[in-house]
């Protein structure tokens, strides 16, 4: 019986590449990955993006779902279609939030996940300098 655990490991990766793919296929702007593992347990990776307008968020998201599906991946949920200022996929491991830069830089999703990545690094500069 193969391990759960290395099937995850696999499906992450791939999921990573697929999701990646859909972005640059549509031409998604700032496309920023964050390792989210040991920080919460509902997604081992954060991918967020920028559309340059509402539709392009919209399309950009839809390309997602359609690029994971292929993939043989289900999104578990799509939120913010509607407005499309900010839609989140939901593929399991991976989360991609596609966002206007406005309601990106309002919100700063990046900032919130690595906070304390900074602040570690940070105080070991110190520590060693």
């Amino acid at each position: 019986m193969t391990s759960i655990r290395h099937i995850k490991a696999v499906n992450t990766a791939t999921l990573r590449k697929t999701v990646i793919a859909a972005l640059e296929d549509l031409k998604a702007k700032d496309i920023r990955e964050i390792d989210v593992r040991g920080k919460t347990s509902i997604a081992d990776l954060l991918v967020i993006a920028s559309g340059t307008s509402g539709r392009h968020v919209k399309s950009i998201a839809d390309e997602v779902v359609k690029f994971a599906k292929q993939a043989g991946v289900m999104p578990l949920g799509v939120e913010g279609e509607r407005e499309a200022e900010w839609v989140l996929v939901d593929l399991g491991d991976v989360i991609v939030h596609v966002m206007l830069p406005r309601i990106r830089e309002f919100y700063g999703l990046e900032r919130l996940w690595t906070v304390g990545d900074r602040d570690a690094e940070g105080e070991a500069a110190l520590a060693t300098g």
